[in-house]
């Protein structure tokens, strides 16, 4: 398939830029007024205006939002028909690529996504007098007062702010001391060139807990490129890893019913009733359209559906600036359980193959096999040539027999298929 778990998403490059068009046109067959933006990477504009032509090609008429979240596309296509927006999320800036949105601020489904790809081998474009229009448009304002009408950030309170040199910058900062809080801003200049790793891991936030620490904060958010992920710091200073974020969001949101991935840990089972879905935003977003009151995936995206269905980083930075002021989030974190989590891969090219060989209807969406002290999850990256295992338990010992277990029928498939 030409969409990954999030899109579509490639090295910038002559294939990438020839897609443009093509997705324009085949987004504009049902979509007649489209939301179009970008993220802050130097190829921004080439793909957006790659887009544009298609799009304009097909009869669109197009909501030009310029630097803009993910999130605020999403929310902006509730007053159009569908949203566009170019963007490679948290990979590196000689990336980019496109992500599709419904709508109702969710994802393409998989079943959009194949007749985008369907009508890509066949382009359709209107008659010479039939063709579309661009009218510029903020799409910044109506997030930050949407997401200001839902949630305080009060000003006895100091955050630090990095959002990487992404798009994030144009309202994360802005959301944050709308209230009179004090902000640190941190890489929060659009300028497309990432002073760190764009991907919100603690490798890549190393140092960010001194400056917790230098300016007395109350915590710390961490923004995406395209900032539809948020990762955060607690008050002692403290990378807060996916799985405990997920659960804390929920037992502040008092969600009883959370949609998430496959990959997350059994510890939110034990805070809410849990529907899994295979890795990727867009999957978590289709299931709570039908179930669940929150969702997300350790890796930064979360769903508040009241709010929209898209992954809102903003939203979730200024969330959880509000759980700050009113919890203690380090205690509150300690007390949520903790069980240990193994990782390993094998670098291969025949990630697709061993996948099938293990059983697997997608390659990307793996196969999860869970006993009653914990589970292992086997994954093609649909973005390098890796098959990934992780693995949980509720001991030390637990995880690393499951990762044993799942490493052990990972390399025996790799064994058959050669």
């Amino acid at each position: 398939m030409l969409f990954g778990s999030s899109g579509i998403r490639k090295v910038f490059a002559e294939e990438l830029l020839s897609l443009g068009p093509l997705v324009g046109a085949a987004v504009s067959v049902d979509a007649k007024r489209v939301v179009l933006a970008t993220d802050s990477r130097t190829s921004r504009k080439t793909l957006a205006d790659a887009m544009q032509s298609g799009l304009l090609a097909g009869g669109a008429e197009v909501l030009f939002g310029g630097i803009a979240p993910t999130p605020s596309v999403a929310l902006a296509a509730g007053n159009a028909d569908a949203g566009v927006m170019i963007t490679a999320s948290h990979n590196p800036e000689n990336y980019n690529g496109y992500k599709l949105f419904r709508k109702d601020g969710s994802s393409y489904t998989v079943a959009q996504q194949e007749e985008i790809e369907r009508r890509i081998a066949n382009p359709r474009y209107a008659a010479w007098d039939k063709q579309g229009s661009v009218t510029a448009i903020d799409i910044i304002t109506p997030h930050k007062e949407k997401i200001l009408a839902e949630i305080t950030v009060p000003e006895n309170m100091t955050v630090v702010v990095d959002c990487g040199n992404g798009a994030g910058g144009q309202i994360t900062p802005a959301v944050l001391g709308a209230d009179g809080a004090k902000v640190i801003p941190v890489n929060c200049d659009a300028s497309g060139k990432f002073a760190r790793p764009s991907e919100p891991l603690e490798k890549n936030l190393l140092h960010i807990p001194e400056l917790i620490k230098k300016t007395n904060a109350s915590c710390a958010v961490v923004n995406d490129g395209d900032a539809d992920r948020m990762m955060a710091f607690d008050n002692r200073g403290r990378y807060v890893d996916g799985d405990r974020l997920l659960a804390l969001f929920a037992k502040y949101l008092d969600a009883k019913q959370v949609v998430t991935t496959v990959d997350a840990s059994m510890s939110i089972e034990e805070v809410a009733e849990v529907h899994r879905t295979p890795v990727g935003d867009s999957f978590v977003s289709e299931e709570l359209l039908s179930w669940g009151t929150f969702g997300g995936e350790p890796s930064g995206s979360w769903i508040f559906p009241k709010h929209s269905l898209c992954p809102d980083g903003p939203y979730a930075a200024a969330l959880f600036a509000e759980i700050s002021a009113e919890w203690d989030v380090a205690e509150e974190l300690d007390a949520l359980p903790k069980y240990p989590i193994l990782r390993d891969a094998v670098m291969t090219p025949h990630g697709k193959e061993i996948m099938n060989r293990l059983g697997a209807e997608n390659p990307t969406d793996g196969i999860r096999v869970t006993e009653e002290n914990g589970w292992y999850l086997i994954r093609a990256s649909g973005t390098e040539p890796k098959v990934r295992c992780t693995a949980e338990g509720r001991t030390k010992e637990d995880a690393k027999r499951m990762l044993e277990a799942g490493m052990s029928a990972l390399k025996n498939a790799e064994k058959e298929i050669q």
